[in-house]
């Protein structure tokens, strides 16, 4: 099987899960002998862009941007194009506010929803080419309902292909715009949902919010949960660790940021907790640059600062280093989320989670046992929870004993890997 995936990168500027998973999941049908290609879309996957190699980035997200606000970039020579979309450019765009924000981006989420009809035509018809030059899918699987602007296109040039879409946290793109493009939005999705012949909800939690949100139809949708490769952590036991509680996720007001900041200020006033550190990683946008300024004072007034630690790399060895320096991770999400892939890494490393009672956190922790939930999501909450994991030695090496054992039993990769290609053969019989 011909197997073919359509990523967005993020540039490697931050944490991001839907690259982790997506990457994850074609490096595992890959060792399992299956022919995964991917092509990606807008920026690299990652900073070191080792997901490139002779693959070209497609739609890259200068020019899209230039030729969405600005018509006369639409009838710019090749070479323009070229420069736009050269590897320093794309690493600038990367690090630059709002390239990976949806706020502003109205305009342009509805332009590549209409595909064809849209303002980057051009650049559609210039990928589909490509594919059919160089490529023969049986599958081609879009990372995510946001591209189902390609599907018709793609229909079209490539009729015996399965067309499947991921679903993970649109709704988290979508419902940040302005109120008059969301309800348009969310229609356009449900309109090109036509053209695709399954769906992949990356929780249950999550299958039922695309269901609602995109009115499309529950034959369709599938729940298949993300995975890691379990021989890929090291695990150490808590007790051997320095009382350190870890944050990794980006660093923004929507990932609850400055909720675990204040939380640790909280946690701080107890004498109980003057050995504990703050260890934050994930990376960050131009966006995010004034609640990181907001923090970091909050932090010097407390007199905080010199026991937080910013940990610059999240990629690689540098993310599992990360998770040798903690006992335990939190991240906040304000909303919840569909998943959250950091959870998984944390759980593989011997790591327990703790999160608030949102999206499909319960979900997750209630398969691997790994972690524990508290119901508000407020600084206060989350520095209780905290407290009562950091005195309670038994329950911290019970929990980081499940974390591990949960993931290799319910997380594995290649077992999650082996029901995304039943749900292939299913729909390729439908």
């Amino acid at each position: 099987m011909n197997i073919l995936q359509i990523i967005p990168g993020s540039g490697g500027s931050f944490y991001c899960g839907n690259c982790l998973r997506d990457d994850k999941f074609h490096l595992a049908m890959k060792k399992q002998g299956h022919d995964v290609t991917k092509i990606p879309m807008y920026l690299p996957l990652f900073s070191d862009e080792h997901d490139l190699n002779d693959m070209p980035v497609f739609y890259g997200a200068i020019s899209i941007y230039l030729k969405q606000l600005y018509p006369i970039f639409r009838n710019a020579p090749a070479w323009v194009d070229r420069l736009l979309n050269s590897r320093p450019m794309l690493k600038l765009a990367a690090s630059m506010a709002g390239s990976t924000s949806a706020k502003g981006l109205e305009e342009m989420t509805v332009s590549m929803l209409m595909g064809d009809e849209g303002a980057q035509k051009e650049e559609l018809n210039r990928m589909v080419s490509w594919m059919a030059e160089y490529l023969k899918p049986d599958v081609i699987h879009l990372s995510n309902a946001l591209l189902l602007g390609l599907a018709p296109k793609l229909r079209e040039e490539f009729p015996n292909a399965t067309l499947v879409c991921s679903l993970q946290d649109e709704d988290v793109w979508v419902d940040a715009m302005k109120d008059s493009f969301r309800d348009k939005i969310w229609a356009l999705m449900s309109t090109k949902s036509e053209y695709i012949d399954g769906f992949i909800g990356v929780s249950n939690f999550y299958s039922k919010v695309s269901i609602d949100k995109m009115k499309i139809s529950k034959e369709k949708v599938f729940t298949n949960h993300l995975g890691v490769d379990p021989d890929e952590y090291k695990c150490t036991q808590p007790n051997k660790k320095a009382r350190n509680i870890g944050y990794i996720s980006r660093m923004c007001e929507a990932n609850g940021f400055d909720i675990m900041v204040d939380a640790f200020i909280e946690l701080k006033k107890d004498a109980d907790f003057s050995d504990v550190k703050l260890i934050l990683t994930g990376g960050s946008t131009g966006d995010d640059k004034p609640i990181l300024k907001q923090m970091r004072l909050k932090l010097k007034e407390a007199n905080l600062l010199e026991q937080v630690e910013f940990h610059e790399d999240f990629d690689g060895d540098g993310r599992h280093d990360f998770f040798r320096k903690v006992r335990m991770i939190s991240v906040p999400v304000r909303n919840g989320e569909a998943f959250g892939l950091y959870l998984l890494e944390s759980m593989a490393s011997g790591v327990p989670v703790v999160q608030p009672k949102l999206g499909a956190f319960p979900e997750i922790i209630e398969k691997s046992k790994g972690g524990i939930i508290y119901k508000e999501n407020t600084p206060e909450e989350l520095a209780k929870a905290l407290k009562a994991l950091l005195s309670n030695e038994d329950q911290l090496l019970e929990l980081s004993s499940n974390a591990k054992n949960g993931v290799e039993k319910e997380f594995n990769i290649y077992k999650q890997a082996d029901n995304l290609i039943d749900i292939y053969h299913q729909l390729k019989k439908n």
